[in-house]
């Protein structure tokens, strides 16, 4: 399988397989970025591929990066496939497939302000609207700061960060922000990961609602599946894993049994997915050529003929899985 993208797409060929493409099936690609996974869908014998993005610079660039009339791009947030696939008369779509997180076009292109790796301004925006990185850290008070940081970046010193951040405000670059973060925890040269990633990766999330995003994107994915159809969903940290592995768990009907210590839990809807596989990481192979697949993670599963349930009952049935 050749990949001509400008990108390395992470466990590509463990996504195709996991999601078993018969030739003219329609795929949803609901994460198109640099086409990576989409090219390869196409490549198998895919009869169309939806791609989704909520990046209007992906999908502008969609049609040279993967020129083929099989394809249809559509600039919208992949929580919104149902919807949007509703309203075009696509709906049931045989595959699903996400790869959750910012993309490696983001990450290396300094103006959107993703990395610290190259200085570039604070926005972090993957939509190109709403409120900027700059905006949120020269605003928010320091316990919303903190709050976030610990949230979404897991940093074990978060209220000493937001304390550097609002003392050095205003921020407007990548590098300032990076150089705040590290005089805060003591960042020496040489050290094995830089304190900041913690820091880059809470802000992002929080901006674009990353995790919200995940949890109604499985939701849609669940309404937008036939019976038999596949999904497969590649994460890059805990937080997201996380979701994943919970709505899987929820919806395959894993749910405790009752004990003389805990009460039985009341049998929820019929299961929508059923697991397949274990959860896979990628090979030596692949982490020499791509060392950012290190922490990907990939889950998949098979959609049941059960209707998608209602969010209340899958409120009360993910409480009783935690």
């Amino acid at each position: 399988m050749t990949d001509k993208a400008p990108h390395l797409p992470v466990l590509i060929e463990e996504v195709v397989a996991g999601l078993a493409v018969v030739p003219g099936e329609t795929l949803v690609d609901g994460t198109f970025g640099a086409g990576g996974y989409t090219r390869a869908l196409l490549g198998v014998g895919a009869g169309r591929v939806i791609g989704f993005d909520r990046d209007p610079d992906a999908i502008a660039s969609g049609p040279s990066l993967v020129p083929d009339p099989r394809l249809t791009l559509i600039n919208e947030r992949f929580s919104q496939m149902d919807r949007v696939l509703a309203e075009r008369g696509l709906l049931p779509v045989d595959g699903i497939a996400l790869d959750i997180g910012v993309s490696s076009m983001q990450l290396d292109q300094a103006d959107r302000g993703f990395s610290f790796m190259n200085d570039g301004p604070l926005d972090m925006r993957m939509s190109q609207s709403g409120q900027t990185a700059a905006e949120f850290l020269n605003h928010a008070d320091e316990g919303e700061i903190a709050r976030v940081l610990k949230e979404y970046g897991e940093e074990p010193r978060a209220r000493a960060v937001a304390r550097a951040i609002v003392a050095a405000r205003p921020l407007t670059r990548t590098a300032e922000l990076a150089a705040v973060v590290r005089r805060a925890l003591g960042f020496r040269q040489g050290q094995k990961s830089d304190p900041a990633t913690r820091t880059f990766q809470a802000i992002r999330i929080h901006l674009n609602a990353e995790l919200d995003e995940l949890e109604q994107g499985l939701r849609a994915a669940e309404r937008s599946l036939r019976p038999g159809g596949r999904l497969a969903v590649v994460t890059f940290h805990s937080l997201e894993d996380r979701i994943v592995k919970r709505f899987l768990k929820t919806r395959s009907g894993d749910v405790p049994s009752g004990s003389r210590h805990r009460p039985m839990v009341a049998k929820g809807p019929a299961p929508t997915f059923e697991q397949v596989a274990k959860p896979v990481s990628p090979s030596e192979a692949e982490l020499a050529r791509n060392p950012r697949a290190r922490s990907a993670r990939l889950r998949t599963a098979v959609r049941t003929d059960a209707p998608a349930w209602d969010q209340e009952k899958a409120v009360s049935a993910g409480r009783a899985v935690q």
